[in-house]
Parts: C-alpha cells; structure tokens; sequence
C-alpha cells in the first residue's frame, strides 16, 4: 500500500486539474459547454490511465460540480432549471466515471500481461539454466540459487522426497521450513499465501511427485509456479538419467578395457612365461645337456625376461603419462637429429629394412622434451617395421606447418580398416588381422598419444587397405610456445 502523502498528493493534484480547466474556461468567451465537458472528460481519462480509478473518480465527482456551478444555467448555483441540463449532468457523470473503469481495466490488464510475460522470459532463462547443470549433485545446489537470481526473489527452498534433503538459497526463513516443504507434497497441490509474500509448489513429473519448492518474495502467479514446478522435476529427471547414461557407458568401457587387458595377458604375457618355464624345467631336469643347449636356454630365458619387463614398463609409463605425472624438460631440438636418434634407437629391428627421410627444410627445429620425442618417432618406426615386408621401404618426412613441425611415418603394409582407424589409439588395441601374427602389447600407439598431447600437439593416422598407412603427428616449432605440463 502506498504512503498517505503520496495518495493525498495524487488527489490535490487531481483537483487542481478541474480548477484549471474551470479557471481557462471562465475567462476564454470563445468555447461552448460541451467544449468544456469534453475537456473534462480527456482529463479523467488521463488520470485514470496514470493513477487509476479511485483517483479518477474524485475527479470526475469534482468536475461535475464544476461543470454545474460555472457552466450549466442557471451559472452560479447548483440548481438545474431546464430537464435538458440534468440530461446532461448525469450523462457526463456516467459516461465519466464508466470511462476511468474501462481505462482502469484496460491498464490493469496490460500491467497483468507484461507481469506474465516478465514470469515467462524468466523461466525460459531459468530453463536454460538447468540445462548447463552437470550432475545431480550440482544441479539441486543450484536450482535454489537459479531460482533466486532469475525471479529475484528473497529465498527458495528445494524439497527432494527420495533424499528427505531440503537445499536452500538466501535467507534461512520459518516460513520456507522442511514442516512446510512436506505438507506440499502430502497434499500434491499448490500454495500462495500473499500475507505473508511465500508460495509453494510440487515438482510434479506426470504423476509422480518428487518434492516441492518454496519461494519467500514477489509472489509469482499460480500458472507460473506449475510451471516451475515442472520444469524442476524434468530437469531433475534428465540429470539422473544422464548419471546412468554416464555410469552405463563406464561400466562398459571398464569391461571394454578389462576384455583388452586380459587379452594382451594372453597373448602376450603367456607367451614369454610359457617359454620361460619349459626353459627353466629343463634346465632342472636330469637330462643331461651340452654347453651350448644350456647357453641357448639361458639367453632365452634372458630375452624373455626383457621382454615382459618391457611390457611392465609400458603400461606403467602409460599411466603416468594420463595421470600427468610426468614432467616435460623443453629445449630446442633439430629435427634431422632427432630422426637420426630414433633410428639408432630401433637399427637392431630395421635390419636392412630401405629408410627414406625426406626433409624440404634441414635447419627445421622444435621446442620439446628430447627423450619422449624421440620415443614417440621410435614407437611410430617400430609399428611400421611390425606391420610391413622386411624388404618394403619406411619413410619418415618432417615439414613446417603454421607453428607446429608435422612428422609423417609412412609404410607399405596392410593398411587399416575405416572401421578400426577411430581405435588404433586406444589402450591395448590391436587390430584384429595382425594380434595373433606380431607380438606386441597394443600400448606403443596410446603412449605415443599421449605424449604428442602433453607437447599440445596433434597425432593420426591415414589409411588404405593394402596400401599402406600415414601417421602423422605435430610438435611445436622452436617458433611456437608451449606451456610445460
């Protein structure tokens, strides 16, 4: 309700409007009475549509008085001699005062309209906003909050069933207490109390009824709070289903990784064991054995060994490296010794394999760490050597690229399928063709990976059945910056 002086103002002004008109009226000789009850008339509706009715109808009581006293004969008095004159009178008093209703109504409707349209543009942001919660978690945190800042309101409450958990925002009130909440969903149906400016409503999904929410503030209109109540519950629903969606989708990649883990220890881990022990077992056996049959089981048992320590090491290395445990030492490399490194590395398996280097620029340089570069050119040149003829060419070419150095590892294998080309550098991985006819682990690849990421570059990998693959991948030029991870 509005301060007495203000109200009072409104009405003086008003009065003083009438004595106005009257007061130019009086001495301007040129215009007739229905001149001046038309005037009259213009200025309730103008009050009216700024200030309402009451105000309006003060004033149109006040000019029909006027309008009697000093312009309706006999002038001077409030007495009507001629029945034409009451006519009058009781016309423009009519007709103003219906007037200042239907100009009341009509701004009443049109401020109803903009106060809905207002609630409706707020909960569409509000809606938007429940689409960027994560998780369930982060999503009833939020919604009070959210609840708060769009419809600026002093508080809100949020009451879950399931949970029996209320989240709040704002002012802890009595009014918004968990006794309240409840009652709500109980009865499954809304509240409004505009005494005490508090409002409550279910969160209904069809027939279900997950909770409630309380809102301390402007009260909002009943459509609107069916509105937020429903909007709340699909957006809870759609984050629990997306929790699901998400654990399903773990659970499978974990039995994905798992079927992986224990098909490379298959393959791969027996086999060494399985040499191992019929190496060790006849070493203990009483057979009686020559220098050289002993010697021959030794250096196996050896290179087994080294071996499944390689492939320890591996899948140790892959781990630190997506924990990001390790740390980057960055200098400035040339890029022809870098591939000149990496092939010393793997020279014991190129044998006599053909290299071809190709290199546009030989002063091209990079900024990265040497030793996992290098390894990541030595994983790239052994795939290719595992994958292709002994007597079949490897190219290795590096080229400046914006402010990257692009390296391409080509061979003339068997290729890749289109169907495999999005797995080839996953953990373990191995293509279905060649698992059982080259040994290896499926970890080179990742690794690789994973190291060209940690520089901020980029790895993959083109392919043709029977022609060959391209794997490509970018470190950053000696021109480049990187932050070290």
């Amino acid at each position: 309700m509005k301060d007495l002086p203000t109200v009072f103002a409104r009405y003086a002004v008003a009065l003083a409007v009438v004595l106005a008109i009257t007061f130019f009226y009086l001495h301007t000789h040129r215009f007739n009475a229905t001149t001046v009850a038309f005037t009259y008339l213009l200025a309730v509706l103008g009050v009216s549509t700024v200030w309402g009715l009451a105000v309006s109808v003060f004033m149109s009581l006040a000019a029909t008085v006027a309008y009697n006293y000093f312009f309706l004969p006999p002038v001077g008095t409030l007495f009507v001699a001629d029945p034409q004159n009451w006519v009058a009178l009781v016309a423009f008093l009519a007709t103003s005062v219906l007037a200042s209703d239907l100009s009341t109504r009509a701004r009443n409707q049109a401020a109803e309209a903009n106060r809905r349209r207002r609630e409706v543009e707020r909960l569409y942001k509000f809606s938007q906003r429940l689409l960027s919660a994560g998780n369930p978690i982060e999503l009833l945190n939020a919604i009070p909050r959210q609840i708060v800042e769009t419809f600026e309101v002093g508080a809100a409450a949020l009451f879950l069933s399931d949970k029996q958990k209320v989240y709040r925002s704002g002012m802890n009130l009595p009014q918004l207490d968990s006794d309240y909440l409840k009652a709500i969903v109980a009865r499954e149906e809304l509240q409004v109390d505009e005494e005490r400016s508090v409002c409550f409503a279910p969160l209904r999904l069809g027939s279900r009824i997950l909770g409630s929410v309380g809102i301390s503030g402007p009260v909002l209109s009943r459509q609107s709070l069916e509105a937020l109540g429903s909007l709340i519950a699909v957006a809870i629903e759609r984050a629990h289903a997306i929790e699901m969606v998400g654990k399903t989708e773990a659970a499978r990649e974990g039995e994905r990784l798992k079927s992986a883990l224990l098909d490379a220890i298959t393959h791969d881990f027996r086999t060494p064991l399985t040499s191992m022990k019929a190496s060790v077992t006849t070493l203990l056996s009483p057979a009686p054995l020559d220098g050289g049959q002993r010697d021959e089981l030794l250096h196996i048992i050896n290179e087994e060994c080294d071996r499944l320590n390689r492939l320890v090491g591996e899948a140790a290395e892959m781990a630190r490296l997506e924990a990001g445990e390790v740390k980057l030492q960055l200098e400035t490399l040339r890029v022809d010794d870098l591939i000149a490194g990496s092939l010393a590395v793997c020279k014991g398996v190129l044998g006599t394999r053909p290299i071809r280097i190709e290199m546009k620029n030989p002063d091209l340089r990079v900024r990265a760490d040497s030793a996992r570069a290098k390894e990541v050119l030595v994983h790239l040149i052994q795939n290719a050597n595992l994958y292709s003829a002994p007597d079949h060419p490897i190219t290795i070419s590096a080229d400046d690229k914006d402010d990257f150095v692009l390296f391409n590892v080509s061979d003339q294998g068997p290729g890749i399928g289109e169907a495999e080309l999005g797995l080839i550098f996953d953990k373990f991985y191995r293509g279905t063709d060649q698992r059982y006819r080259v040994q290896g682990t499926g970890m080179g690849l990742p690794i690789a990976k994973a190291i060209v990421e940690s520089h901020g570059g980029t790895i993959g990998v083109v392919s043709q059945l029977g022609h060959g693959s391209v794997f490509s991948f970018s470190l950053p030029s000696f021109r480049g910056t990187i932050e070290q991870k």
